[in-house]
C-alpha cells in the first residue's frame, strides 16, 4: 500500500514548531539517529586539526590532477547503543570505494578512513578530529543527531569540513548556523512524527496514546512531533516519559507510560535498550497493547534478543525508494552475502555523493567538496547510479555535468542540505522471512 502525504497537511500536522525547532532522528540521535543528545560540554577540543582539510590537488570545478587521492572518511557506531545498526551502516558506507577499487578512474584513486563513535558525542568529537588531522574534507555521518550537532558544532563547521549525515533526524539539523557544510540524506524527524500519527490514527485506529523516548534530541524532539500531530489530529496524549540509554530494568517507566491505558504506546530509542525495554515489558505488562516503535529500533535480531514474537510492534523507517534502491540492494548483497537493512541505502549514498563531490572539485578541500556537492546531486546533466559510479566519477573529474540518482532517494538537496523528497515505510518483525521485517505499507513525501 503507498500513500502520499502532501506538504500542506505536513504543515498542518506537525506545526511551526515541529519545522522550526523539534529534535530528531534517532538521538540526541543517532541511528535511526542515535546517540546522546545531551554532552554539550564536551570535546572543548573542536577545533583540533587543520583549518580546511588537506589539500592534495590542483584546481577547481574538475581543473584539478587526475593523479591523486580521491579521500572521504565515514565516521558511524560501530559500537554503543547503536553498534548493531551502525555497522552495516558502515559496510554500506565503504562500498563505493570498493566498487571502485579496480576501476579505471584515469589516474585517480579513492580512500575511505573509518572512525567509531561509540554512539557517544564526546568519542565522536575525538574520532571526528582524527579524521579532521588525516586531512579528510567530507564525512559520511555521524549518525545519530546528538553525535551530530556536536560533532558539527564542534569539529566540522569550525574546521570547513562537509559532513553528510545517512540517519541524523533531527529536526534542529536543518537550522545549524553550518555556512552549508552540513548535508543529510535522511529525513527529518519533523516527517517522522507525522508519518507515525498516521499510523496510529488510521492503522491502529487509536485515540489516545502515551510516548516513551529516549532522553536525547532524538527521542524528545520526535516524541514532540508526533505528539502536536497527534492532538492536531484530535487524540489525546495521557504520558510522555523520558527514559536512559541502557539501564537495567525499564519497569518502572513502563508503569508510568501504561497507567492510563492508552490505545497506543509510542516507544523512541535503540536497539540495545530497546531489548531490556521490551523483555520488561513482556514480562509485567503484556496486556496486547498496541506499539509503534520507530526507525531507531528497527533491528531484525531484536525478536530473538527479547525473546518473544513482539506481534503487537509496528514501526515506521525512511524508506530507501530512489532510482538506484535495486541496484543498490543487488550489489550489497553481492558484496555482503546479506540483505541492507535501515538507512544503508542512505550511508551509500552520502558516500557517493562526496566521492563524486570530490572529483568534481579537483581537490581534497571541503570548502570546494561542499560548492561541488548540489552540482554533482541535484538536476541536470547525465544521470550516475551505482551501476555507473565510476564512469560518473571520471566525468565529474572532467567537469562535466552529472545528476547522481541514488538508492534511498533522488538525492536533491534542499537549500538547508536536506533531501527535497523522501519515502516512509510502515513495517514488522518478520522472523519467517528473509530479512527478519516485513514492509506493510510505503507513505510517500515530497517538500
Amino acid at each position: 500500500m503507498l500513500r502520499d502525504i502532501e506538504r500542506r497537511d505536513f504543515m498542518k500536522g506537525v506545526g511551526t514548531a515541529g519545522i522550526v525547532g523539534l529534535a530528531g532522528c534517532t538521538s540526541g540521535g543517532d541511528g535511526g539517529d542515535g546517540g546522546d543528545g545531551g554532552d554539550g560540554g564536551d570535546g572543548g577540543d573542536g577545533g583540533d586539526g587543520g583549518s580546511t582539510g588537506t589539500e592534495t590537488g590542483g584546481g577547481d570545478g574538475g581543473s584539478g590532477s587526475m593523479d591523486r587521492t580521491i579521500q572521504y572518511g565515514v565516521l558511524l557506531p560501530l559500537s554503543g547503543d547503536l553498534g548493531s545498526v551502525g555497522t552495516p551502516m558502515r559496510d554500506a558506507a565503504i562500498l563505493p570505494s570498493k566498487q571502485l577499487a579496480d576501476a579505471d578512474l584515469g589516474g585517480l584513486t579513492v580512500e575511505e578512513t573509518v572512525e567509531d563513535t561509540q554512539t557517544s558525542p564526546s568519542a565522536g568529537i575525538s574520532a571526528a578530529n582524527n579524521l579532521i588531522n588525516a586531512g579528510i574534507p567530507g564525512v559520511c555521518g555521524p549518525a545519530s543527531s546528538g553525535v551530530n550537532i556536536q560533532v558539527s558544532r564542534q569539529v566540522f563547521i569550525p574546521n570547513q569540513v562537509v559532513g553528510v549525515s545517512p540517519s541524523s533526524t533531527a529536526p534542529s539539523v536543518t537550522d545549524l548556523e553550518d555556512n552549508g557544510f552540513i548535508f543529510r540524506t535522511a529525513p527529518s524527524d519533523s516527517l517522522q512524527g507525522q508519518v507515525v500519527s498516521q499510523v496510529a490514527n488510521d492503522t491502529v485506529g487509536a485515540s489516545t496514546a502515551a510516548t516513551m523516548y529516549v532522553n536525547n534530541d532524538y527521542g524528545q524532539l520526535l516524541s514532540q512531533a508526533f505528539v502536536s500531530a497527534f492532538e492536531e489530529s484530535g487524540g489525546t496524549i495521557q504520558n510522555e516519559v523520558s527514559f536512559e540509554k541502557q539501564q537495567s530494568s525499564y519497569t518502572s517507566k513502563l508503569q508510568s507510560a501504561l497507567s492510563n491505558s492508552p490505545d497506543v504506546l509510542v516507544v523512541i530509542g535503540y536497539p540495545a535498550s530497546g531489548v531490556q525495554l521490551f523483555k520488561d515489558y513482556y514480562a509485567d505488562y503484556d496486556d496486547g497493547t498496541d506499539i509503534l516503535v520507530t526507525d531507531g529500533m528497527q533491528d531484525a535480531q531484536m525478536q530473538k534478543q527479547v525473546g518473544n514474537p513482539m506481534e503487537n510492534v509496528m514501526g515506521t523507517a525512511p524508506q530507501p525508494s530512489g532510482p538506484a534502491a535495486d541496484a543498490f540492494a543487488s550489489a550489497y548483497r553481492e558484496e555482503y552475502d546479506r540483505d541492507p537493512s535501515v538507512f544503508n541505502a542512505h550511508s551509500y549514498d552520502a558516500a557517493a555523493t562526496l566521492i563524486l563531490a570530490n572529483a568534481m572539485a579537483g581537490e581534497n578541500n571541503g570548502t570546494a567538496v561542499r560548492d561541488a556537492i548540489r552540482e554533482v546531486s541535484n538536476p541536470d546533466g547525465t544521470e550516475v547510479t551505482v551501476e555507473n559510479l565510476a564512469e560518473g566519477v571520471t566525468m565529474a573529474a572532467n567537469g562535466e555535468a552529472i545528476n547522481y540518482a541514488g538508492a534511498s532517494s533522488a538525492v536533491d538537496f534542499d537549500d538547508n542540505g536536506d533531501m527535497k523528497a523522501v519515502s516512509y515505510s510502515v513495517w514488522q518483525f518478520a522472523p519467517d522471512t528473509e530479512t527478519g521485517i516485513e514492509v506493510v505499507e510505503t507513505i510517500q513525501f515530497e517538500a
